[in-house]
């Protein structure tokens, strides 16, 4: 790297590596999950369930992650989840029964959230460096490295090319990045040693924060885990074409995170979060009312820039609460999100069984709705 460059600069480039290195990792997942589910020959609900295994693991973890973050500083956690999280894909690449796959999706979300809280602690300590919003652009990096690991997956499917290996080139990638840049992390949070407690109860604002962002995840969840699914069995998209909605989903997910910091500026932050649940609501509708590639792939589009701004903005003003430090903030804030990634796949999934993967939808488009009341009082 360019010595000349001031810290900071050095500090966000090193984090947005770790956000994109989060983001192909998740997505390497999300992409092959119609692969694994024909190799353990699941039907919706069986799959629903299972898929409930990851969130858990992540809910499981969220409070030590809080923990070790504030204890140990978000540097060594991140360095810690960075090895951890992508090397958990091998496992989920070598699973012949349903069991294993419950197993390796728990520990698949308990490591994701050794990421989470300590890069976006990161990402909050670097914020106030800059003293403007960029939270949005972490993120947007995030999205990045989903697009770009929807387009890998696509390839490896397309060549008939075993999961397995798959993963193991994508941990191989992610190894490679954190050795070139682990040097480069901010060496310090603002708050190591603060002396707010590591324990405390979350006020209300934190609890409100918390359900905005359960709102926009369980819209992410969908698209995540059910996205193959519906283009496959609902849309009828031939099988090279399966992950079409995911990588559209994902590439306005990226786009509109690299604008939100202009649009928060602009129009403020509550402006923006009440207008995304409204985007969420009438993609997820186009797509159900017209289930053909085009339209379902603009309604993907339309979700994708919906829920695009909510979690980085809602973690942002998590971490600069003045009740909480920002690791025990971001876990709290966390913590009640990820129920919508906790309890969206298998609720999905039930729907499905009995009505309809349409019907699942409509009902993800009325939780994505809600985040548009829920923002009224956000500052």
């Amino acid at each position: 790297m360019n010595r000349r460059l001031p810290a900071q600069r050095y500090y966000r480039i090193a984090t947005s590596v770790f956000f994109f290195v989060q983001g192909i990792t998740f997505a390497s997942w999300a992409n092959r999950i119609p692969t694994i589910k024909g190799m353990l020959q699941l039907n919706d609900a069986s799959l629903g369930a299972l898929l409930f295994a990851l969130p858990a693991g992540q809910i499981l973890g969220l409070p030590l992650a809080g923990y070790l973050v504030s204890r140990y500083g978000s540097r060594k956690i991140l360095i810690t989840g960075a090895v951890l999280y992508p090397a958990t894909l091998m496992l989920l690449g070598l699973v012949t029964a349903v069991w294993q796959l419950a197993l390796a999706l728990a520990l698949f979300g308990f490591f994701v959230n050794l990421m989470n809280i300590s890069v976006n602690t990161q990402a909050v300590g670097i914020e106030k460096l800059y003293r403007r919003s960029i939270m949005a652009s972490f993120h947007g990096l995030w999205s990045l490295g989903g697009f770009m690991g929807g387009l890998v997956s696509t390839s490896m499917i397309a060549k008939n090319i075993s999961p397995f290996i798959h993963f193991v080139i994508i941990w191989a990638f992610t190894l490679l990045c954190l050795i070139v840049f682990y040097r480069y992390l901010l060496p310090r949070d603002e708050s190591h040693e603060s002396k707010q407690p590591i324990f405390v109860k979350p006020d209300k604002y934190i609890l409100n924060l918390g359900l905005i962002a359960l709102a926009s995840m369980v819209s992410e969840g969908a698209m995540f885990d059910w996205s193959g699914v519906y283009f496959e069995k609902v849309v009828m998209a031939p099988k090279a074409l399966i992950t079409l909605g995911y990588i559209a989903f994902m590439s306005t997910m990226a786009g509109g995170r690299f604008t939100a910091d202009y649009f928060v500026t602009k129009f403020g932050v509550k402006n923006v979060l009440q207008a995304s649940g409204i985007i969420i609501a009438i993609g997820l509708l186009l797509s159900i009312l017209f289930p053909y590639i085009v339209p379902a792939t603009i309604g993907f589009l339309m979700v994708g820039i919906g829920v695009s701004s909510i979690v980085p903005l809602v973690y942002g003003l998590a971490g600069r609460s003045k009740t909480m430090r920002p690791g025990v903030a971001l876990a709290a804030v966390s913590s009640i999100g990820f129920l919508g990634f906790l309890f969206g796949p298998p609720f999905i999934g039930f729907i499905a069984q009995m009505a309809s993967l349409r019907w699942s939808f409509a009902v993800i488009a009325i939780l994505g709705l809600s985040t548009t009341f829920l923002s009224r009082n956000i500052k």
